[in-house]
């Protein structure tokens, strides 16, 4: 518990110098977003089995020929995932997270992919089941997500942290649609997030297992604490970055950190995955602003 409560403190503080950092600085900030979408969308198809690398994610988005055949599924997963990372972005400012929004979201992700259950939840006879995990009834879909959105608006006394990991992993077990569940449900967190305050998070495919343990957690034991970590940790490394641009720092990558200051690189990458030290991984690098004091 003390360790939870302590990233709570510490997202606090970040949150803060954040706020200080970004003033004046709408356009800084407006760029490093455009250039996040990538990652952003290269990390939640990966997590949901596409086979695209994040070089390859970038070239769809910029309308690049790929040296390989990829499949017109894969592509309109790339470039519709991009159109919903990037509406959010201005969207979540305007209007509170309902389910209409959902279903709109739902739309943009899998239109031309599959324009039959496109916009719209589970109906009917259409079960899913994601592992050994049955999800609830057709029936039971819109109930289920009205009193999610309404236990999430009743606990804004708590941790957004806390907050947003149980409705994750309450969305993706009641996973009310035939497809695009994953995907949305990512969205979504950011959503809430850019819609309280905060910066958007970047879950990452390399975390794949521990988010998987997630759900694991939360069906065996109905608990969130894997979660809460997860998305914790995705929040810090956020904000690690953007405060890194904002106030104005060199960037490096932690191995040239680590052979400028004669420390070990394995031990700093320890630290970083823990979020122990300001750095953040961006295109899968781990770096680090030059002039961060190690203690």
């Amino acid at each position: 518990m003390a360790k939870i409560l302590n990233v709570f403190n510490k997202i606090n503080s970040l949150r803060e110098r954040y706020y200080k950092a970004s003033i004046g600085k709408d356009a800084l900030i407006k760029i490093i977003a455009e250039t996040e979408v990538a990652e952003q969308v290269y990390n939640s198809n990966a997590i949901e089995n596409s086979t695209l690398t994040l070089e390859e994610t970038e070239k769809i988005l910029l309308q690049i020929d790929l040296d390989r055949f990829i499949s017109e599924r894969e592509i309109f997963e790339a470039k519709n995932l991009a159109r919903v990372v990037s509406y959010i972005d201005t969207r979540a400012k305007e209007q509170e997270l309902v389910l209409p929004v959902i279903l709109s979201l739902h739309k943009m992700l899998i239109s031309n992919i599959r324009d039959d259950i496109a916009g719209r939840f589970r109906k009917d006879n259409e079960y899913v089941r994601v592992g050994s995990h049955i999800a609830p009834a057709p029936k039971e879909v819109i109930e289920r997500l009205e009193k999610m959105l309404s236990e999430y608006n009743a606990a804004s006394h708590e941790n957004i942290i806390k907050r947003i990991a149980k409705l994750h992993l309450t969305f993706e077990y009641i996973h009310p649609f035939v497809d695009g569940n994953g995907r949305i449900g990512r969205v979504i967190n950011n959503y809430l997030f850019i819609r309280e305050g905060f910066v958007p998070i970047n879950i990452k495919f390399i975390d794949r297992k521990m988010y998987y343990e997630a759900f694991k957690e939360f069906d065996e034991k109905n608990t969130t604490k894997i979660m809460e970590e997860i998305v914790g940790k995705a929040l810090t490394n956020s904000y690690y970055k953007r405060l890194a641009y904002l106030e104005g720092k060199k960037i490096i990558t932690l191995a040239d950190y680590a052979k400028n200051n004669k420390l070990s690189h394995p031990n700093l990458i320890n630290k970083a995955n823990r979020q122990t030290i300001e750095a953040f991984l961006e295109k899968n690098v781990w770096k680090i602003a030059e002039d961060f004091k190690y203690e």
